[in-house]
């Protein structure tokens, strides 16, 4: 009997041989070769296995027909909110669109196979879009689903959170696990359903009642498959570190105790991975030290610690508290740079000109005992010369505090003119009550004591970076692991010009944009009224900065070289690079090196992977300390910008809570809105009423969903209040 899959293929080959014709089952089986009874039943059988998995298609009359694809690629499908998507391709700079009738059973997260339709190579000619439609789940992103429990009639279904899981999964009620109707659950997809079935599954965790919100919160770490303890060996292996530090460590390591090391840091901080400390030499320059926790140190490659912060990749910062990648023992205690306590720490020392420019530099393992824990505010009274602040330190604390934001202010100064960008992102602050609901929320200021320590940072980071990518005493580049960010495509910046121009700003767009001439744009919108929305469209036409052992520079800081160093207490490939100096230093074998070379892609990737999830859960996070506010705040009104225009609505941002939501375009009923393109703009059919990106209007909240994490605004009144023309010369009111 003829195998199953050699029938497939023949099928296969026998179709794309007549890409544009259509066949009868029997009379392909007659074409094929299959006579009898059996081998025309495993045909029937092959032929409703590829269907199935989309491999071919079936018209109307039952024929049969070559799915219409050239080729198919593999990646990661990322679902919209309104069904459809697109994978990115791997391993190549392209991605494809996935109409939401293409996508099959696949779902957000998903890696997938994706067949490319035919027409895709005359398109690709004229820069459309690449099209395709899903054949195969290769890996699923996510078996385990958050969302609430609902009875209909005599089943049960859980309708998921994340709105780009379209269908509801089904759990029989001996799956339910004790679970009620309207509570929030963890759900595990046992089969994904196929055609019109749904998806099944069964509960594995309840989370609480929908809407409480300690479930809401949690929800957000369920559903990006964030850890919330720690394995019960993982903890026993870190709570096996004894606290003293062992005496031969100390003899061996630089002593810098004696130094005036200080940590700048939140006031709600409880893990300090860096500590400062600047002096004045006889030559006129200064010798800065970056002084960061020496993890590597307790977290050896290869243990149940190091696979654990593998898998994390990252802390994950929420309103209400942290997800850390390090047991509490480490990142909170031994390794922690707290305050008159002695700390294994690595150093960098830089001998930095009056100019900011690096002389020299020494990279130490050091033993440190910091002198102060700092806040940014305690830090920022000093540089404004608060008497009281100024008093209650010592002279030698003040003056190295007005050192360090002098040396700073040079730093920042030649990054600009260097070409560097800074975005600066405005950031939504909670307060909150004795059950943990948000009662306000305002800005966190930007302070100059942050750019002193973000300054000193990046000076560490290149100069480690530089110092493995530099180094001429060998005939191949040593493996690292190094922080890179690719120019921005030609496309996107040319949408960034025109978008700014309806604004009245000037972006010059001729061959390849330098980082300059966007750091240019950023400086005339600094302090508009549509700062943060040119911010946000700028920031998104940018390629995103990932881990990779291939360096390519750095476009957004104008860096040749540059790495992370400066946090391994919450990521993992500072981790890494802090390893590899300490390896590097002692000199490694020809064995030892490839294996490095061989691991170092993969720790780029899923570091890559784990930061952008972290990103994503962590603005989740946020947006539900908004809804929440929000929902105090029904019926109120509001002045809001229009951050975003669809053919489906607006969507607005009132800026002094940073919070979005959306209007409507069914809820605009004083005309017939359409979304024109080329305006960013909806603009009525008979009046010629228009809405565009940037203007200012009034708007009301009519209502709010905790599940989407959605917020409703309805207009006030048929017009906007300033016109985006008019928001160039407008300046923010100082708070």
């Amino acid at each position: 009997m003829t195998d199953t899959s050699d029938i497939e293929q023949r099928i296969l080959h026998f179709l794309e041989r007549y890409p544009h014709e259509r066949f009868g089952a029997k009379e392909m089986a007659r074409r094929l070769g299959f006579r009898s009874d059996v081998e025309y039943r495993a045909f029937l059988d092959a032929l409703r296995k590829l269907q199935d998995e989309r491999r071919i298609q079936r018209l109307k009359g039952k024929e049969y027909q070559h799915l219409h694809v050239s080729r198919s690629v593999t990646g990661v499908l990322r679902l919209t909110r309104q069904g459809f998507g697109f994978v990115a391709i791997e391993d190549a700079d392209e991605e494809v669109f996935v109409a939401a009738r293409d996508k099959g059973t696949a779902t957000h997260g998903d890696r997938v196979e994706v067949a490319l339709f035919v027409q895709n190579a005359k398109k690709k000619e004229i820069g459309e879009r690449i099209e395709g439609e899903v054949v195969r789940v290769i890996e699923r992103g996510r078996e385990d689903i958050v969302g609430t429990l609902e009875h209909e009639r005599k089943s049960y279904f859980v309708v998921p959170d994340d709105s780009r899981i379209a269908q509801a999964i089904a759990v029989s009620r001996e799956d339910l696990n004790g679970a009620r109707e309207g509570q929030k659950v963890v759900v595990h997809v046992e089969s994904w359903g196929e055609g019109h079935f749904h998806p099944e599954g069964r509960i594995l965790e309840i989370l609480g009642q929908s809407g409480e919100m300690r479930a809401e919160v949690l929800s957000v770490a369920r559903e990006f498959s964030l850890p919330t303890s720690f394995p019960p060996d993982v903890t026993m292996e870190a709570d096996g570190f004894s606290a003293p530090i062992p005496d031969d460590e100390v003899v061996r390591r630089r002593d810098l105790r004696g130094d005036l090391c200080v940590t700048i840091d939140p006031v709600d901080a409880r893990d300090f991975d860096d500590a400062v400390s600047l002096e004045p030499l006889g030559n006129g320059n200064h010798r800065l030290g970056v002084h960061i926790a020496d993890v590597s140190f307790y977290v050896r490659e290869g243990t149940l610690l190091d696979r654990e912060a593998l898998k994390r990749g990252t802390s994950v910062y929420f309103p209400t508290g942290v997800i850390p990648m390090l047991p509490d023992r480490l990142s909170g205690d031994l390794c922690s740079l707290r305050p008159r306590e002695d700390r294994l720490a690595f150093s960098v020392f830089m001998e930095v000109t009056a100019r900011g420019l690096v002389k020299s530099y020494e990279i130490v393992e050091s033993i440190i005992h910091s002198k102060r824990r700092f806040t940014y505010e305690e830090v920022q009274l000093i540089l404004d010369n608060d008497a009281g602040a100024r008093a209650a330190e010592s002279p030698e604390v003040v003056t190295a505090v007005d050192r360090m934001s002098k040396l700073s202010a040079v730093l920042t100064a030649k990054r600009m003119k260097e070409g560097g960008i800074d975005f600066d992102s405005a950031e939504a602050k909670f307060t909150y009550d004795a059950e943990g609901r948000p009662t306000a929320i305002t800005k966190k200021e930007r302070l100059a004591s942050h750019r002193l320590v973000e300054e000193f940072m990046l000076l560490a980071n290149q100069t480690v970076a530089r110092h493995i990518g530099l180094a001429r005493s060998e005939d191949h580049p040593k493996p690292f692991v190094y922080r890179v960010h690719d120019v921005p495509d030609p496309a996107k910046v040319k949408e960034l010009a025109s978008f700014v121009q309806q604004f009245g700003f000037k972006l010059h767009v001729d061959g390849n944009v330098r980082s300059s001439d966007l750091q240019r744009l950023l400086e005339q919108v600094r302090g508009s009224e549509v700062e943060n929305l040119i911010n946000e469209v700028a920031l998104r036409s940018m390629a995103k900065a990932v881990y990779s052992d291939r360096n390519i520079g750095h476009y957004g800081l104008a860096f040749d070289f540059y790495a992370h160093f400066t946090s391994p207490i919450r990521r993992y490939p500072d981790l890494v690079v802090h390893r590899l100096l300490k390896e590097y230093a002692k000199g490694v074998s020809q064995g030892r090196r490839e294996e490095i070379r061989r691991r170092l892609p993969y720790i780029a990737k899923q570091s890559s992977d784990m930061e952008r999830n972290a990103m994503e859960a962590e603005r989740a996070g946020i947006k539900v300390m908004q809804v929440e506010y929000m929902k105090r705040h029904l019926g109120d009104e509001f002045t809001a910008l229009i951050s975003g225009v669809t053919h489906f609505g607006l969507f607005v941002e009132i800026d002094d809570l940073l919070v979005e939501g959306m209007v409507h375009v069914r809820d605009m009923e004083d005309d017939f809105y359409v979304y024109d393109e080329k305006k960013f703009a909806l603009i009525g059919r008979r009046t010629g009423h228009q809405y565009r990106l940037g203007d200012t209007l009034a708007v009301q909240v009519t209502g709010v969903d905790p599940e989407e994490r959605r917020i409703d605004f309805r207009i006030v009144h048929d017009d906007v209040i300033k016109r985006r023309d008019e928001q160039r010369g407008s300046k923010k009111r100082k708070r």
